[in-house]
Parts: structure tokens; C-alpha cells; sequence
């Protein structure tokens, strides 16, 4: 196997973003769901950096968060050696293949060395291989499906192959932090998780309350005063939803 290095000097080492220690992050997350830090995105007035509906857990069930760890694959495997040498523990391996659907880019190897690098999850944007082996590693993996065939070619290397990936629409990086679970998978700023994390609380909070309301026999129309925001929509056909939500406090759409 050819050397990571060989034809290149070492990509500089790149300064992340100071925000939420990563172990704060994992235990916070594990009480949430992307579905809870989206629409905390949302009443943030934030972008909601969401892969595409097609990005699934290769393992039903898996979660991951952690440090984007990007790497740019144009057929060769030395891009993900390179990046799990500047890895740190809990990063996720971000995998920009273009979203091709025509090849693999990530198999088993790849991912227990991510594992054995102290990555704790990879995100795929292309297809991955190896199902069974990936399945019983235990790492969390997402990708766009699975294919038999491995890379087809091998490109030229990409500028800052090891600086950005892109995942559907969002070019993300290690200022970034990547959550992963059934819904999904979600890219938020680092310097912005403390503040998205506490507001994903508040609205998780606020629907389990609803929630439990509900499982007692108070519908939700009742506690949202639907039947007095009807009234008032035929007086003022403008109004919306949301803002008589703001008004009585039950928000549950934002």
C-alpha cells in the first residue's frame, strides 16, 4: 500500500472552533434527538443542515455525535489513513464521495480502523459495502445504501481534501459537530451546540408535557386553545398558527 503522504506534504493541522466539550455534547445528546436539535435550529432562526432523507443508519438504532472529520475520496483509501492520524477521540469521519451511487467508498477495514483510531462513528455521503463485517464491528455507520463494488477509479486529490466534505447541499468541517440517529443526520456549528442543545431541552420538555397531557385525556386542541384560535382566524384571516402558538405558549411547531 502506498504511503498517506507520499506526493504531498502533510495537510496543516486545522484550528476548531471552541464550543461544547464533546463528552458534554454526547451526554446531552443521548437524552435528544435530531428531530428535537432541528427544530431547535429552526426557532433559532438557524439553518437546518440536514443530510438528505436518504443518509440511513446501516444499523437501525445507532446513534452517533461527535467532531466532523472530513475527508474528500476520489478512489483511494489513503484519504481516510491521513485523516485518522489527526483524528481525536470521538470524531466522525465524514465521507464526501459525491454521493455516488455507483460505487463503495468505505468497507469493513475502513471502518474498524476508524474504530481502532478512536473515531466513534462514520457519515457516508455515497455507499458503503461490507454490511454484515460493519454490522458487527458495532461502529455507527450512515450512508446513502449499499453496493457490492468497491471504488471503480481513482482520481486526482482534491485542494483541502481534508479540510471540508460536502453531504447533499452543506460543506461541513471540524468546526462543525455531526449528530446521527433514526431521523437522521444533522450538522450543527460547534460554537453554537451549548445554545441549540438547551433549546433542543425546552422543546423536548415541552412535548413530553403535551405528551403526557394527552395520555391523560387533556387533547392537544385543548391545551393549544385551538377552538379559540379559530375564532380569531375568522376575525383576523391573517393570523396564523404559529403566532397564536407564540401567544398561549404551547408551541409545538416553530
Amino acid at each position: 500500500m502506498e504511503s498517506p503522504h507520499q506526493g504531498r506534504g502533510q495537510e496543516p493541522e486545522h484550528e476548531r472552533a471552541q464550543g461544547a466539550e464533546p463528552q458534554e455534547v454526547q451526554r446531552r445528546f443521548a437524552a435528544l434527538t435530531t428531530a428535537h436539535l432541528a427544530d431547535a435550529c429552526v426557532r433559532a432562526r438557524f439553518p437546518v443542515r440536514c443530510a438528505p432523507a436518504a443518509m440511513q443508519a446501516v444499523e437501525p438504532g445507532s446513534r452517533l455525535v461527535g467532531r466532523v472529520l472530513p475527508a474528500r475520496h476520489v478512489g483511494s483509501v489513503d484519504v481516510f489513513l491521513e485523516a485518522f492520524e489527526a483524528a481525536r477521540p470521538g470524531d466522525v469521519l465524514v465521507v464526501d464521495n459525491r454521493g455516488r451511487i455507483d460505487e463503495a467508498c468505505v468497507g469493513d477495514l475502513a471502518v474498524l480502523e476508524a474504530q481502532a483510531a478512536g473515531v466513534s462513528g462514520v457519515v457516508i455521503w455515497g455507499l458503503h459495502r461490507d454490511t454484515a463485517d460493519i454490522r458487527a464491528i458495532g461502529l455507527p455507520v450512515f450512508s446513502l445504501g449499499a453496493i457490492s463494488t468497491g471504488p471503480l477509479s481513482v482520481g486526482d486529490r482534491p485542494q483541502g481534501a481534508l479540510e471540508s466534505a460536502t453531504v447533499g447541499e452543506w460543506t461541513v468541517g471540524p468546526d462543525d459537530l455531526v449528530l446521527g440517529d433514526d431521523d437522521g443526520v444533522l450538522f450543527v456549528p460547534a460554537e453554537r451546540a451549548d445554545d441549540l442543545l438547551t433549546l433542543a431541552e425546552t422543546i423536548r420538555d415541552t412535548e413530553r408535557r403535551q405528551a403526557e397531557q394527552i395520555r391523560a385525556g387533556v387533547s392537544l386542541r385543548a391545551q393549544v386553545q385551538f377552538d379559540t384560535y379559530l375564532a380569531q382566524r375568522r376575525q383576523t384571516p391573517s393570523l396564523t398558527f404559529r403566532e397564536h402558538l407564540r401567544a398561549v405558549g404551547g408551541a409545538i411547531e416553530e
